[in-house]
């Protein structure tokens, strides 16, 4: 269980609310951009993608780098539920916008994947195991 106030970071835990932002807005784009690129092949897909792209990093997260926990899972989930997130946006931006959208999708992602890194080193740092 986590000790930490609500809003303090965990000891050890750099503060990535910077990266949080870009993060964030990144998944926004995944949520709407995934579902709009499956659409028009299927409409149970492009549901199920809202479920999944929403609902599973919901679900699974390491303890220390959200305050509810539901699912504990090693920190190292935690980096491919962020990295199918980031794939998703860009990916699914290409085949659903224009161009210039889709480029400033890759651009986003590009910028929110260099901020993760810190967050991902002290994810995966003192072997940090579910529960």
């Amino acid at each position: 269980m986590n000790n930490a106030a609500v809003g303090e970071t965990p000891p050890g835990r750099p503060d990535d609310r910077a990266a949080s932002v870009l993060r964030f807005a990144t998944e926004l784009v995944a949520w709407v951009a995934t579902p709009w690129a499956l659409a028009d092949r299927s409409w149970q897909l492009a549901a199920l993608s809202v479920v999944a792209l929403i609902g599973v990093p919901t679900l699974f997260s390491t303890p220390g780098d959200k305050t509810n926990v539901i699912i504990a899972v090693p920190g190292w989930i935690t980096i491919l539920l962020v990295l199918l997130q980031l794939a998703a946006a860009v990916v699914s931006s290409w085949l659903a916008w224009p161009a210039w959208a889709a480029v400033s999708v890759t651009l986003l992602a590009t910028a929110a994947l260099v901020s993760e890194r810190p967050r991902w080193r002290w994810l995966v740092s003192a072997n940090r195991l579910a529960g």
